[in-house]
């Protein structure tokens, strides 16, 4: 047998995504306002510092964190799927985490001498 669903139900499924998105991205917005707000008085009355981003650590946790879920990734789409285009969802994060280690590796090199 079919089972019928109400038309109750089959609006009610459709707008839970909508009112998910809207909220998140009432959240953002309401984060982005008031982020900018503080820095301008944070501006105003001389106390902004700017932050400072350390990219050679960044690209350390970056590259090892892509080129473990790349391998990881790769190593069971090769199992499931084979050669097949699927294994370019564990291929594209390793060659991206092997990139960002071998640019640590290099600015690191550079950065002793």
């Amino acid at each position: 047998m079919e089972q019928q669903h109400s038309t109750a139900a089959q609006v009610i499924i459709a707008i839970i995504p909508i009112v998910g998105i809207v909220m998140g991205s009432t959240v953002v917005f309401f984060y982005f306002l008031w982020d900018h707000k503080r820095k301008t008085l944070l501006i105003q009355a001389g106390q902004y510092a700017k932050p400072k981003f350390d990219l050679l650590s960044f690209s350390l946790l970056a590259g090892l964190l892509l080129s473990s879920v790349g391998v990881a990734l790769t190593l069971f789409l090769a199992v499931t799927l084979g050669a097949s285009f699927g294994l370019l969802g564990g291929i594209i994060p390793l060659a991206m985490g092997i990139g960002l280690l071998a640019f640590y590796g290099i600015k690191q090199g550079t950065r002793g001498s």
